[in-house]
């Protein structure tokens, strides 16, 4: 008799166990099944009105109807688009703030004294879109092509100005390699995004700007002239301007850039909002909204997304010591 009790109290004690053990994971996964409850912040590094900015708005509200809670725009600017990225060290991992990486992110290591490490200290999401850049002048200035403004540097020392997005940007590293390259000396005049630097070269501030198509309306409207674009291939938009590459230049630069979110974020949340942003990307209206600027979207998984990040943060390191900008250790 009591062998048969110790056997029937055993094998309740067991199941009680078991049930405890499956019903675990339900407790600590519940806020990630219900999840989104409430707005979710959407960070951004550059200006409003900008080449980032728009394309972001309406990705936002396509993400918006597919996770059924608003997803809210919000503009970080300066420091070369690294904010957004810097504000998730001290961000609850509770998906509910994302932001949006942009490659001086990975260039910090070497720049900047910081405690945290882009690749270790972020959860990669997904990679969206690329840029498309180039450099324009007024079109009044007397420079009309690329070979003209290298010979405009070489024959006027640091008198040729450029603006861009702001120190150790993709576009300052890339017309600083341009210059290493064709040994001349251009004078970087950083902004905080192209809506403000194409202000400054329509008023007369500066000769050039090297950006994102912001001006892509006033290359068209006949009010700045298109010198290069800096992808594998010509601009479909602009087919008339040369690339860097097929000038001789060797040099093709183009600037992923995707979603994130802070260290420690849930898999199943990190999951859902990749789905949500996949879905909003493959929508037309994104689609449409990034080639008024010239750009394609540019899909990661948030895997690929990751590796390419580590991977990045290499060839950073590199081109920075070839050019002497890494930071005194």
């Amino acid at each position: 008799m009591q062998r048969r009790h110790f056997i029937v109290r055993a094998s309740a004690l067991a199941a009680t166990a078991a049930f405890g053990l499956a019903a675990a994971p339900a407790r600590a996964d519940s806020a990630a099944d219900k999840f989104p409850q409430r707005p979710i912040r959407l960070v951004i590094g550059y200006t409003a009105g900008g080449s980032t900015d728009i394309p972001f708005r309406v990705l936002a509200e396509n993400a918006s109807k597919i996770l059924g809670q608003p997803v809210i725009v919000e503009n970080k600017p300066g420091a070369g688009g690294v904010l957004p990225a810097q504000m998730m060290q001290a961000t609850a991992p509770d998906g509910y703030t994302l932001a949006q990486v942009a490659m001086p992110v990975y260039r910090l290591p070497y720049t900047t004294k910081i405690n945290w490490d882009p690749v270790k200290d972020l959860t990669y999401v997904i990679n969206l879109a690329g840029y498309s850049f180039g450099v324009v002048v007024p079109a009044d200035s007397p420079i009309k092509s690329m070979q003209e403004y290298i010979a405009y540097a070489r024959a006027n020392p640091g008198k040729l100005t450029y603006g861009s997005p702001g120190s150790m940007t993709t576009l300052h590293l890339t017309m600083e390699e341009l210059a290493l390259k064709q040994n001349v000396q251009f004078s970087h005049v950083p902004f905080k995004g192209n809506s403000e630097s194409l202000q400054a070269l329509l008023g007369g501030h500066v000769m050039s700007v090297a950006d994102t198509p912001g001006w892509a309306q006033y290359v068209e409207s006949g009010k700045l002239r298109l010198l290069s674009t800096w992808g594998d291939k010509r601009s479909a938009r602009f087919p008339n301007a040369p690339t860097l590459k097929e000038l001789g230049y060797g040099i093709v630069q183009t600037s992923p850039f995707g979603l994130v979110a802070p260290k420690g974020t849930d898999p199943k949340i990190v999951k859902k909002l990749h789905d949500a942003f996949k879905k909003a990307m493959e929508m037309p209206n994104y689609r449409q909204e990034l080639a008024k600027f010239d750009m394609e979207p540019y899909y990661m998984s948030s895997e690929q997304y990751a590796q390419f990040a580590a991977e990045t943060v290499k060839k950073e390191k590199a081109i920075i010591e070839k050019l002497g900008l890494a930071r005194p250790q």
